[in-house]
């Protein structure tokens, strides 16, 4: 099955250099990320589809000992090599890209030209480093950049297309898609993670009477069909108020090893409800955060433990999400937890805990360390703030250090490494 290097370029452009490249550019998270999303799949559609020009073998073999990986945010603008591609793969298109880009994403010019070179530099520093750690020579290099071509198109984002880009001809588009080809009309692709593709080519135009009928009758019958699921979905999500967060997972805080504490690792009911302190109600998830750990205290688990015991197991915050890259910002709804935990600190003054964060391994470890860290400390400081500093004895961001999905799996699978944790102590 052939490399996606989409996904293993997508390592080196984790949350926390989105977080720098949107401070440094005075732009918005989101729109740095849009904008990313748009000329990463460009760039490498550019790169596979001049794969054996010298100029740009030559790059990515010279990339590996470049240090290019070391500082996409500030050593890519003046890079030789990064210059020598972009003419190589896009000529005289490059202006049009980067406006395309800024259009869609929001971002200015001087910005959406800055990512192209940050993109540009992971894609040849991460490729490069493949190449050398395999040990492929120039053919291998041609090789793997090639098997990347047909994926292109079926990456770019909702609004963007090549033709948009002002390189659909340079992609190998056929004469009428330069001019009439949109996000919407591109042909269907299905794209797996090994980068393997299945298109869905466009019906025989000699068939124009059946063909026209079907050409907008089955889509508006799909279009029906999808609308009559989301809709009963909608509904019985509004009745049974279903919540899809995983609140039992532990983490250790300085081994690998889990817990299995028979409380905290049954399966949850994922279900807001109310939930009992000591007389007093709070909105929790059944078996979630806050369940578990009055649980534990009601059971006089903690008086009877010492340090050692409780080390080990770690309460995930299940409603508690800080916005990409931010270490201050959350996202909606989830001061409520907060507010819960400071609840339970009162309900039980003697009680002592620690804040824990983490992140996956996408991006620099030690830029995720230092995330994590804020993010621990800022819940820290909320917590303060409602009363309960004294209670509060410990914060400590520990980054990747205990992931365990490959920065290459999918977002979705990398979440579960993404979190923050409490746990109690003495």
């Amino acid at each position: 099955m052939a490399l996606n290097i989409i996904d293993l370029i997508k390592g080196q452009l984790g949350p926390a250099l989105i977080s720098q490249a949107a401070t440094q550019y005075g732009e918005s998270e989101s729109g740095i990320s849009k904008a990313i999303s748009g000329l990463l799949p460009a760039v490498v559609g550019g790169m596979a589809n001049n794969a054996e020009k010298p100029g740009v073998l030559d790059a990515v073999m010279g990339a590996s000992s470049n240090g290019m990986l070391g500082n996409l945010l500030g050593g890519t603008s003046n890079n030789s090599l990064i210059t020598t591609v972009l003419a190589a793969i896009f000529g005289d298109k490059v202006a049009d890209i980067v406006n395309a880009v800024s259009t869609f994403s929001g971002v200015n010019n001087s910005t959406s030209s800055s990512l192209l070179n940050m993109v540009t530099g992971a894609t040849l520093g991460s490729v490069g480093k493949y190449a050398s750690d395999n040990n492929i020579g120039a053919s291998g290099i041609t090789s793997l950049l090639q098997d990347q071509k047909g994926i292109v198109s079926s990456l770019l984002p909702a609004g963007l297309s090549l033709a948009s880009l002002g390189v659909g001809n340079m992609f190998g588009a056929p004469e009428a898609e330069k001019v009439t080809v949109s996000s919407y009309d591109q042909p269907k692709v299905e794209v797996n993670r090994g980068g393997d593709t299945h298109s869905h080519p466009t019906p025989d135009n000699n068939n124009n009477e059946g063909g026209s009928i079907w050409k907008w009758l089955l889509p508006l019958l799909l279009l029906g069909l999808a609308g009559w699921f989301l809709w009963n979905n909608y509904n019985k999500d509004k009745t049974d108020e279903v919540v899809t967060t995983d609140n039992t997972e532990m983490v250790a805080d300085s081994t690998d090893n889990m817990v299995n504490d028979s409380a905290m690792m049954a399966t949850p009911v994922k279900e807001v409800t109310d939930i009992d302190l000591n007389g007093k109600m709070i909105k929790g998830y059944a078996n979630g955060m806050e369940a578990s750990m009055i649980n534990f205290l009601k059971s006089d688990s903690y008086k009877n433990a010492d340090d050692a015991a409780l080390k080990d197991t770690w309460y995930n915050f299940d409603n508690v999400n800080f916005k990409i890259g931010s270490a201050t910002e959350l996202e909606a709804g989830s001061e409520g937890q907060i507010q819960n935990l400071a609840e339970i600190l009162k309900a039980y003054p003697d009680t002592k805990i620690k804040i824990g964060g983490y992140t996956d391994m996408t991006g620099d470890a030690a830029q995720n360390k230092d995330l994590s860290q804020k993010r621990a400390d800022f819940i820290k400081s909320q917590l303060g703030k409602l009363g309960v500093a004294a209670q509060v004895v410990g914060a400590e961001g520990y980054g990747s250090e205990f992931a365990k999905v490959p920065a290459t799996a999918s977002n979705d699978e990398r979440a579960e490494d993404r979190k923050m944790a409490v746990r109690f102590t003495k």
